[in-house]
């Protein structure tokens, strides 16, 4: 039974101008998000400046993403580290705050090989009891997990049971889906590739554009699930312009500025991450408008 079908957004962190943590926001955006029919909340993920959080704020919005959702859509916590003391540590502090699911994304800087991910990954998917989705993004931490390395921690590791594909590589991603037949659910971790990676057999896209389209996105992985395979590529194509803006500086920083410049009030970034650049902004507004949005 697959945790979600559909869009999970990637939610950012809202912060007050002091840098905390604004949880009255983060309440509001999550009751947005459910209302636009997103079908999971990620939580504390890359989007969620989930790196630049103390442990006790990481635990502590993971705890408040839970009782705001109370149940009515999974809440699936990032719980990764390029430490596998401290996922394992984080992992099982999310599961006792009562995550339905953890996000784990590859070791960032260790550079971990197959072998040491497939010992990484085993030894946090059995300090815990809930399902784990796997994230592999080599592009923001120097390490892939290689096809036959998912499908061999789905076959022999009972509760790993997803991967985020981010690797940008459709090529592998079908590899995956041929080696894996069935025996793991494929989310897209990409928004430019979400009806690719869906006609290889992928059940979803856990998603930055849903934060600011949380309906044009669930409705884009649901129609496809639903046959409607025309209008899930025309919701595909219309977003792309939108999707490349939002990654036309390292994300978070373009999503957390178009909540910002939609009125939703997310408060600034942490360092090192920092304001767009101007000449970007200005893409980035046109995308909005020319999608539909109207700015504040």
């Amino acid at each position: 039974m697959a945790i979600f079908k559909g869009a999970g957004v990637a939610i950012v962190t809202p912060f007050h101008e002091d840098g905390s943590v604004n949880y009255e926001k983060l309440t509001e955006l999550l009751e947005e998000q459910i209302a636009g029919g997103t079908d999971s909340i990620i939580i504390c993920g890359t989007t969620g400046e989930a790196s630049t959080l103390s442990h006790e704020e990481h635990l502590d919005v993971i705890a408040h993403a839970v009782k705001v959702v109370n149940g009515r859509i999974p809440v699936i916590a990032g719980t990764g580290s390029n430490s596998t003391e401290t996922a394992i540590y984080l992992s099982v502090e999310a599961e006792k705050a009562g995550a339905d699911a953890l996000l784990q994304v590859t070791p960032y800087y260790n550079k971990a090989t197959q072998k040491g991910l497939i010992a990484h990954f085993t030894a946090v998917a059995q300090a815990v009891k809930i399902p784990i989705i796997l994230y592999n993004v080599p592009s923001r931490t120097g390490c892939n997990i290689l096809p036959e390395t998912a499908v061999y921690l789905a076959k022999n590791v009972p509760n790993i049971v997803g991967i985020k594909e981010a690797c940008g590589n459709i090529a592998q991603i079908a590899k995956l889906a041929q080696l894996a037949d069935g025996c793991i659910d494929i989310y897209s971790g990409n928004d430019d590739e979400v009806v690719p990676i869906m006609a290889l057999g992928g059940l979803g896209v856990i998603s930055v554009l849903s934060n600011v389209a949380p309906k044009q996105t669930h409705d884009m992985a649901m129609k496809f699930l639903e046959g409607d395979i025309e209008g899930s590529r025309k919701l595909q194509l219309e977003a792309l312009p939108l999707i490349n803006a939002l990654f036309c500086e390292v994300n978070p920083i373009p999503v957390k500025t178009a909540m910002n410049l939609l009125g939703k009030e997310c408060g600034p970034l942490r360092g090192p991450l920092c304001p767009m650049e101007p000449q970007n902004e200005e893409r980035l507004k046109k995308a909005l408008t020319d999608y539909g949005f109207t700015l504040a």
